[in-house]
């Protein structure tokens, strides 16, 4: 299923006359976690008031991933979980623009202009006050501040969430997956941590092991948690309790970007080209290599085994 167009708006020159009139917010959203909803919820209750579309513009890469390329933080999201979600709270459009030389070259003062001003035709921009943008480093709070009163704008300062007197983060959530903390990345997310995707055919090295698994893309040189997992997946409504792999399988040593393979427990069919959401309940143990696919076997059983015991304790 394509995203709606009316709905996700890619590249600023898909922008048209309709899409003129908003209130926006500009930011990654990587995980869209409590601090990012109480941001949405700002816009929401701004676009209500000026009685214009609520829009989210985030970049595609992330500003991070631009410059930084395989040393950038891993992703909590995908571009199109992101899209889903902030559909799933209420944003009226998500506009996603390039990032690429063409945005990098442009001034603070061409930014707002072309995409504020002529192109989104914002009433309202809700921001943090540590934005930055523009090649020649003039644009932060400021200078949208002094803009919005020459252009007739309101700009008004993000909303900040706190838990445990720290400020709710992406970074934050990405240690606590990392930690295994899933419990309490779930505290900063507001719903527990998920990676959803559309299953494709991998190898088939699972079937030939008797161990099928469903193989999900990440689509990202780093995923924001590696190891084993008891998980449980989520098709059509119905949750399959699963064992989950996400790494580059290095037994088998036939992976540069991480993948997520998930065998379900006591369940047979074919998901092929289906989407499915995995939710991450504890992690069973680290990825290793084994020096050949028996030993490889052994502990994939075994981390079965571990995944149903977990799954009775919890009832």
């Amino acid at each position: 299923m394509k995203l709606n167009r009316d709905f996700f708006i890619r590249g600023w020159h898909n922008l048209r006359a309709e899409h003129c009139g908003s209130v926006a917010t500009i930011g990654s959203f990587d995980g869209l976690h409590l601090g990012h909803r109480a941001i949405i919820e700002q816009v929401k209750a701004k676009a209500e008031h000026y009685q214009v579309p609520s829009v989210v513009m985030m970049f595609e890469p992330q500003p991070r991933e631009y410059f930084s390329g395989e040393q950038a933080p891993a992703r909590l999201m995908r571009m199109r979980e992101k899209a889903d979600a902030l559909g799933k709270v209420g944003a009226d459009r998500v506009f996603c623009v390039s990032f690429n030389r063409a945005l990098r070259e442009l001034s603070a003062q061409q930014f707002v202009d072309r995409l504020l001003v002529e192109g989104l035709g914002v009433k309202c921009l809700v921001i943090g006050d540590d934005f930055r943008f523009g090649c020649d480093r003039k644009g932060d709070f400021a200078m949208l501040a002094e803009q919005g009163r020459r252009h007739d704008f309101e700009v008004i300062e993000t909303h900040t969430v706190t838990i445990d007197g720290q400020r709710v983060s992406s970074t934050r959530i990405r240690q606590s997956l990392e930690a295994g903390d899933f419990i309490g990345a779930e505290r900063l997310l507001g719903a527990p941590f998920q990676i959803t995707g559309k299953v494709v055919y991998g190898q088939q090295l699972g079937s030939q092991l008797g161990i099928p698994t469903a193989n999900v893309n990440l689509r990202r040189y780093r995923a924001p948690l590696r190891g084993v997992f008891a998980v449980e997946v989520i098709l059509d409504g119905s949750r399959i309790k699963g064992v989950a792999n996400v790494g580059v399988r290095p037994t088998v040593g036939d992976l540069i970007k991480p993948v997520l393979e998930v065998h379900l427990l006591d369940w047979s069919g074919n998901i092929y080209g289906r989407r499915i959401a995995v939710e991450f309940k504890r992690k069973l143990r680290e990825e290793h290599k084994f020096t050949n696919l028996d030993d490889l076997v052994k502990s994939i059983n075994k981390d079965i085994y571990d995944a149903r015991q977990y799954f009775e304790l919890r009832g």
